[in-house]
Parts: structure tokens; sequence; C-alpha cells
């Protein structure tokens, strides 16, 4: 049995359907199960709540053997490690309780760096990830730069004034990855029973870019003129604020672009093996340009 989190969001459903083509038996957690396809609740055990809840972690977890990880978005709480070290507490005294055998999570790049000891959203899921593997369970990792899907979110200002924002250096070349490739990994690890231990397993694209790199890429895919702007780190945090997110957590935001900026993405060495094959031109050629064109 395959337990998925998240199995609506982003990275989990991408998962849950490349799980399901394994045939094996799958149960996900999901607080509105009518937002799963028709497809997909035919074909699954469905728990109804939040995988931060003890009773529900308890009944997801009961004969499972691998677990998918991942913390839901709570802009609203009340600090970065109550967001992912507090919610995941029941779920690893759930894991000890059920004799899980493996956990694979969705975690950051820049374990034992000084830079991430303090890098608001990193340190906390680092945090999350030390809570799991103190629970003895086989546990993989998955550590990843920003995702080329965050793009997304500033769908607006690409359309209507051609430009996307973020307080790290334009110029600087970081990894980026596709929330697909992720999901593949993270699939292939959950259908896998071989491996074993603790580990990380790192999903860096196929390239590194800067954001003035990816500004000409999309400007070539859309057909449009893009530019990037860098906007300072006050300014960053504000607008986060301005959306409704807490203090606490746009901070750990604006933190966690800091960091960024400063190499915590570029610290892990690229090798043939967490080198992923969606490339950012590619990206926006089958993601972002449909969004674009539709929006």
């Amino acid at each position: 049995m395959i337990v998925i989190t998240t199995p609506t969001g982003a990275i989990g459903h991408q998962v849950l359907e490349n799980v399901l083509h394994g045939g094996g038996p799958v149960r996900v957690i999901a607080r509105d199960p009518d937002r799963l396809p028709v497809h997909v609740r035919e074909r699954v055990e469905v728990v109804k709540g939040s995988h931060g809840d003890i009773d529900v972690v308890n009944r997801a977890f009961a004969g499972a053997d691998a677990i998918f990880w991942l913390v839901p978005p709570d802009p609203k709480a009340k600090s970065v490690h109550a967001a992912y070290v507090d919610f995941t507490q029941p779920a690893c005294d759930a894991i000890k309780r059920h004799g899980v055998k493996r956990v694979v999570d969705i975690a950051p790049l820049g374990r034992g760096l000084p830079i991430a000891e303090h890098a608001g959203f990193v340190t906390a899921s680092l945090a999350m990830d030390d809570l799991i593997a103190n629970t003895g369970v086989d546990f993989r990792a998955l550590t990843m730069p920003s995702f080329m899907d965050n793009i997304l979110m500033q769908l607006g200002p690409i359309k209507t004034k051609g430009i996307f924002f973020s307080p790290i250096d334009g110029d600087r070349k970081l990894p980026a990855c596709a929330t697909r490739d992720i999901a593949a990994v993270a699939a292939r690890l959950l259908l896998d029973s071989s491996w074993s231990g603790q580990d990380h397993v790192a999903v860096l694209g196929p390239e590194d870019l800067s954001f003035n790199d990816m500004a000409e890429i999309m400007s070539e895919v859309l057909g449009k003129r893009v530019r990037f702007q860098r906007i300072p780190l006050d300014v960053y945090k504000a607008r986060f604020v301005e959306l409704g997110m807490s203090e606490a957590m746009a901070q750990g935001m604006t933190d966690m672009a800091a960091a960024k900026n400063q190499g915590l993405d570029n610290a892990e060495p690229r090798s043939s093996e967490n080198t992923t094959p969606t490339s950012f031109h590619q990206w926006c050629d089958t993601v972002l340009k449909p969004k674009y064109f539709l929006s």
C-alpha cells in the first residue's frame, strides 16, 4: 500500500498519476475528496481530512508500505517551524506506530551549509526531514532548487507588463526543475521496494540558468518581450504580507530568497543521476505558453 498526501496539489497529483500506473493499491489523504478526478477516485482508497491530524494519519498509515509526504502551504501559519515541523509531528508518531517501511518527501537543497541555518522555509523543511529521519524509517528526501512552475504565480504581470520579479540577482545562474520531473522521481522511489537507509536524492533540472536567461527564453517562446526585474527584499516581503501571508511566513519566504541569492542552491554537485530532463524552454513551451494564451 502506497499513501499519497496532497493528491490534488501541483506535485502530488502528478505523483499519484504516476504511481497509479504501477498498478498496486493506493490510498490518498484529501481534505476535499471531490477535487479528485472521477477516474482517480475509482482507483484509490480515500481518507478524508488533513494529514496534520493524528487521527487521519493513523487511519491512512495503517498497513502502509510507503508514503509520499508533502506539507501543504499554510500562508497564515504562526511560524515556519509550526508550518513544517509541528504539522509533521503527528505523521512521525503514526509512522512509528504502524511500522511504515519507506517515506519519500519533498525538501530543499542546502543541508550542511551555514546559510541554511537562517534560510526561512529551507531551515524549517530541513528540521522536518530530521524529524522524519529520527523515526528510523527508510527515507529519501528529494532535494531540489526552485520549481520552474513557480513562474506561473507571476503569469499576470508577465502577460500585462512583460515583467517578472525576484529579489535574487538576475545574473546568478541557478538550477531549476519542473514539477513533472520531481513527480517522476518520487513515483519511481515509491514503487521501488528494494532501497533502504536514509539519504537525499537531488532533482536539479538539466541546466543552470539566470533569471535574465529565463526572460530571454520566455520572450522567444511567447513571442513577446519579457524582462526580469530585481526587487529589494523588503518589497518582496511586503508583497506577501499584502497578499494575506502572516508576518512570520512572509519573513520565511524572504529569508529563503536571500539564502538562494548567497548560493544555497549552487552547492549540490551536478551529476547524470540528479540531472532531470525537462529544460526551461520545454517547460515554457508545454506549460507556460498554453496557460499564457488561455488566461
